[in-house]
């Protein structure tokens, strides 16, 4: 792979986040609706839940629904009559499910049972803004919300298919998921992880659900099963470099660049990619699973650019 120059980097910033922002509005909005077409007593937590899911950020994984979406859709051809027999899903609100997902995971790991984190994104986390009882049943409520959501017939007409969403995005959150890899970030803590525990820890933690917002946009897109296992081969690849690149911000930037506490996983004596490989190794480990995610997409050509994009911009933000 050539290296990036600055100009090239600067390019594929430009082309990335003014794609993460149409999507991200396209997910916003939708996110909108939904809580304007909420109608239940407890208006407080409605507005914790919004507070914790509608406070900006990439929407990355929303982007990754999407986008995944769209190359099933792009790349179905008369010869995969199964992929284009298939109906299709709403992908905003598969990827609206997922974010809702993700909120939930955030408002809890900031609370100070775990990462007692004061900024979220740049603004108040749930539990400042409002207060620990009620950030918590936001966190439960959202997600729930997100499976309510992923089982809607309005989200896809097959029943089948939601059964698949709904298992993917469980498979993703639960104990195998985000749920067991928080554990093990907590244990951590307290016990000094090897390369191997840090790498399951954060698989778990944060690729699971990387995993699943892409497979579940491909679903959604009516995707072959062998689209479906080159998106999952693509998204365990960068969701690896994503963490990686996490580990990085965490050890060099500033609090106002992340829109969270810098440093605190350091602080908290958090096992740490830059602690195996040190600075440059980490950078070159994270360049080299993007190149493991191009190698997936490989087969679909031009049709998988966007996603492979993705995959470069997220090992070269700043935030």
């Amino acid at each position: 792979q050539a290296v990036m120059t600055p100009t090239d980097t600067d390019r594929l910033t430009s082309a990335v986040t003014g794609r993460l922002a149409a999507d991200a509005q396209r997910v916003t909005q939708w996110l909108e609706a939904w809580f304007a077409r909420q109608d239940a007593a407890a208006d407080r937590l409605a507005e914790a839940m919004s507070h914790g899911v509608l406070n900006g950020g990439k929407r990355l994984r929303a982007s990754l629904v999407l986008s995944a979406a769209r190359l099933a859709t792009a790349h179905a051809s008369a010869s995969d009559a199964k992929a284009q027999g298939q109906p299709k899903g709403q992908p905003e609100a598969i990827a609206a499910a997922v974010e809702m997902l993700h909120a939930y995971s955030l408002i809890h790991d900031d609370l100070p049972a775990m990462d007692d984190a004061e900024l979220r994104r740049g603004l108040p986390a749930a539990h400042i803004a409002f207060d620990e009882a009620t950030a918590i049943l936001a966190g439960d409520a959202l997600q729930t919300a997100a499976f309510e959501i992923s089982a809607s017939a309005d989200t896809h007409p097959n029943a089948e298919t939601r059964c698949q969403l709904v298992s993917c995005l469980a498979k993703a959150s639960g104990l195998a998921g985000m749920a067991g890899g928080q554990m093990l970030d907590l244990q951590a803590e307290k016990t000094r992880f090897s390369l191997e525990q840090t790498t399951q820890m954060q698989a778990m933690k944060t690729g699971a659900l990387i995993r699943a917002a892409t497979v579940m946009g491909g679903i959604a897109g009516g995707a072959s099963e062998t689209m479906i296992s080159a998106l999952a081969d693509y998204a365990d690849a960068i969701g690896l470099a994503f963490q990686l690149a996490d580990d990085l911000l965490d050890y060099q930037a500033e609090s106002t660049e992340l829109g969270k506490p810098a440093g605190r996983d350091a602080e908290a004596g958090k096992a740490s990619y830059v602690h195996f490989y040190g600075v440059e190794g980490t950078r070159e480990k994270a360049e080299a699973l993007v190149e493991v995610a191009a190698k997936a997409l490989a087969p679909f050509a031009n049709d998988a650019e966007p996603l492979l994009e993705l995959a470069q911009f997220s090992i070269n933000r700043t935030h």
